[in-house]
């Protein structure tokens, strides 16, 4: 395959999963090829590899019928991935902390979170960004490319859940991570282990209630 070729295939997979993570493509969206080639300006071939990839990652599925659709993510299903999370990013954090690793990510990241209490509010985009710089930035601290692989996986099935749509954890979340980085960088591996863990149950706790008090 040309480099030309593999180019325009990343980037019409980057499209469709953004339009799967930002809603434009809902839970049970066909995803038809001649249709997207058509959308994208592509021609069918990257449009059929971009979705067997995202079959392969879990974001889309087929319906009884062969075609492609965005895949849903159920209560059940969100509720053991924070459980996974919670087990893999508690280890991570603890890790973090006591690595040897060069801490300034860290700082620099809380900079940013206190700058987005103290300033104007950002966009979902900024702040799901920084959101998973932090995640991806402990896992990789922890000194494991596999946990790092598995939390970013588990973290973006996370995000296909609420979209950004629970604006009321913004603040208290920011909190949370702040939390989160000042034990790392005092070098508390269970104060650490713990802010993380509270962190992952009031994520669980405001999707729950999001659910069933949507407005």
């Amino acid at each position: 395959m040309s480099e030309t070729a593999k180019t325009l295939g990343s980037a019409t997979y980057e499209r469709i999963k953004a339009m799967i993570l930002d809603g434009s493509l809902a839970p049970g969206s066909l995803l038809r090829e001649k249709a997207f080639a058509d959308q994208l300006g592509v021609s069918r071939t990257p449009v059929r590899e971009a979705i067997s990839q995202l079959i392969s990652e879990g974001f889309v599925t087929r319906t009884s019928g062969g075609t492609p659709a965005v895949n849903s993510v159920s209560l059940k299903d969100i509720m053991e991935i924070l459980h996974v999370r919670s087990l893999l990013e508690c280890e991570a954090a603890r890790k973090a902390a006591i690595a040897k690793a060069n801490k300034d990510d860290l700082m620099d990241l809380r900079v940013k979170f206190h700058a987005f209490l103290t300033g104007p509010r950002p966009d979902p985009e900024a702040h799901y960004a920084l959101d998973e710089r932090l995640h991806l930035t402990i896992a990789a601290m922890a000194g494991s490319q596999l946990l790092a692989e598995l939390i970013e996986g588990l973290k973006v099935k996370t995000r296909m859940y609420d979209q950004g749509s629970i604006r009321e954890r913004f603040e208290p979340g920011c909190h949370e991570h702040i939390a989160i980085i000042d034990a790392i960088l005092a070098q508390d591996a269970d104060l650490a282990g713990e802010a993380m863990k509270l962190h992952l149950k009031k994520v669980r706790e405001s999707i729950i209630s999001h659910i069933y008090h949507p407005f």
